[in-house]
């Protein structure tokens, strides 16, 4: 089996590392500090540069051209993530609109050692999108172009900055729909989405990015800002050589810029059904999967859960309601969603008819409802999307976003709440401890809500949460990524030599490191000093 502790080094490092700011990996000298030559420089090349090239720093008394700098205050939402949790001090932000500027830009910053952190819509979990330090802001936005549909193939070609909502609200207009589904898809990009490898609400359906995503237009951080087209004419079957473009799927902005991609949507189901039920044990949740999975198999697109915390939680602090009334079986087990899609309504129906009956007769729901209508379907779904939303209501939320085997995996949720017993912690500092997520790919949402954040919260939480993930050969990672919360940790889930190999992998595409440093990777492991500093 896999080892689950950690190097004494990276062990020490990790536990020092704090989140929430405490303490971040220190800046490195290598990069350089930008200054108002190089915002005259990006503004050479970026587009209406008075719009897209946003800036506090004040333009030289010799530059005539001139702009009018911003205010600190007004870069705040470009260096701080939308929980608070990670804030940066960047000077300046480019909005480029087309892949030739990025270019322009990438190069620029090679030859300046200029560190750049990529980002999109900034909904990201683990700080991946918001500078560490003074990182220029590479801001994607402006880039949301959708170029072309092709509706024999369904094979849609978009820039990286489309918003997921717009996307796929183009896509059912054309009776298609795009093979990812997110909470955030009002504000989170496709090229975020394709960075972290997004999971999702479909990906029991439709697979991950990985199979979906046919072609890549990636930007390389070299002298020529050179931009790499893999798979861009959009082929399903393309056996010429190794499938670069793979790498840079999940490789979180840390090897080149994702601007464009081409990726399959399937056709839209001409017919969806929603069942919300309500069992008295993770066992009875277990056989009802394993039921589901059996009755419903070419219709089945989604199997989600939560339990009757999470519930409280969404029911606390907004409108919502469960549609059936909560038994006293059911606030100790736990709710599960079932999503069906097809093409024939009838029989969709009918089999999800049949298969709730056989379930109830044997006595391994309790309760459910099944949607008569669009409406009723999208309060169903409201209900389990808006967990994590009004999480943040009630407090200072930890997220960890694990997979697991699926028999074990609300197992870390009992465990985490046992060890805040056991360190005396009480409903006045950890208010909820939750889990949900998505059972058909074995991914659970684990949620700690906190009075506040605090580190002695957090010493408590970690590395315990890594090495019991580690334990049952799970992934520190499912969906999120690692950005900088979780780079000190990466070996939790990769073996050493593996993660080795990653940064030979790094080294060829940024051999500068300037994109996206202090992310994935531990800052100050396993990394060459200049000669300069070895004795």
């Amino acid at each position: 089996m896999r080892p689950f502790r950690l190097p004494q080094q990276l062990l020490q490092l990790s536990r020092a590392s704090k989140r929430w700011n405490s303490t971040v990996p220190p800046r490195k000298k290598q990069y350089k500090t930008l200054d108002a030559g190089d915002i005259t420089f990006f503004r050479s090349v970026i587009s209406n540069p008075d719009s897209n090239v946003i800036t506090s720093l004040k333009p030289a008394a010799v530059d005539e051209a001139g702009w009018k700098e911003v205010e600190e205050v007004e870069l705040g939402g470009y260096n701080e993530d939308w929980m608070g949790k990670y804030k940066g001090r960047s000077v300046a932000v480019v909005r480029p609109k087309r892949t030739e500027e990025v270019s322009k830009l990438l190069a620029y910053c090679y030859k300046q050692n200029i560190a750049v952190v990529p980002q999109g819509g900034n909904t990201g979990l683990v700080g991946g999108s918001v500078p560490v330090h003074d990182e220029l802001v590479l801001n994607l936005s402006g880039m949301n172009t959708i170029r072309s549909f092709d509706e024999v193939s369904g094979v849609i070609t978009l820039d990286a900055g489309c918003v997921l909502q717009n996307v796929d609200d183009y896509l059912a207009a054309k009776g298609y729909i795009f093979p990812l589904d997110l909470g955030a898809k009002g504000s989170c990009q496709i090229g975020g989405n394709i960075s972290t490898n997004a999971g999702g609400l479909r990906l029991l359906r439709y697979g991950s990015l990985h199979g979906n995503v046919l072609g890549l237009e990636v930007v390389l951080p070299d002298e020529e800002g050179t931009v790499l087209r893999m798979g861009m004419g959009g082929l399903r079957k393309d056996n010429t050589g190794y499938d670069l473009k793979q790498l840079f799927i999940g490789a979180e902005g840390t090897l080149g810029i994702v601007t464009g991609a081409c990726i399959l949507a399937p056709q839209r189901p001409k017919s969806t059904g929603v069942a919300l039920l309500s069992v008295s044990s993770w066992e009875d949740l277990l056989k009802v999967f394993i039921r589901t999975k059996s009755s419903l198999s070419e219709i089945l697109s989604a199997f989600e859960f939560f339990d009757p915390d999470s519930l409280d939680i969404v029911q606390t602090f907004s409108d919502m309601r469960a549609p059936f009334e909560q038994d006293d079986a059911a606030k100790e087990g736990f709710y599960i969603l079932i999503e069906t899609s097809g093409s024939r309504k009838e029989h969709d129906d009918e089999k999800l008819q049949d298969h709730l009956e056989s379930l109830m007769t044997e006595e391994l729901i309790t309760n459910g409802v099944v949607a008569a209508d669009e409406t009723q379907l999208q309060q169903l779904w409201a209900i389990r999307e808006s967990i994590a939303e009004n999480g943040a209501k009630l407090g200072k939320v930890y997220k960890y976003d694990l997979s697991l085997p699926v028999r074990e995996m609300y197992s870390v949720v009992e465990k985490m709440r046992k060890r805040f017993k056991e360190h005396g912690l009480g409903d006045d500092v950890i208010r909820r401890c939750i889990g949900f997520g998505h059972v058909g790919d074995g991914n659970i949402h684990l949620n700690v809500i906190a009075s506040r954040y605090d580190p002695k919260i957090e010493e408590i939480m970690e590395p315990w949460v890594f090495e019991e993930t580690s334990r049952q050969r799970g992934s520190i990672s499912a969906e999120h990524g690692l950005g900088l919360q979780k780079a000190p940790f990466i070996e939790y889930s990769q073996e050493a030599s593996t993660v080795d190999r990653m940064r030979m992998i790094k080294k060829i595409f940024d051999p500068k490191s300037i994109l996206s440093p202090y992310k994935v990777f531990p800052s100050s492991i396993s990394e060459p000093k200049p000669a300069a500093e070895q004795s």
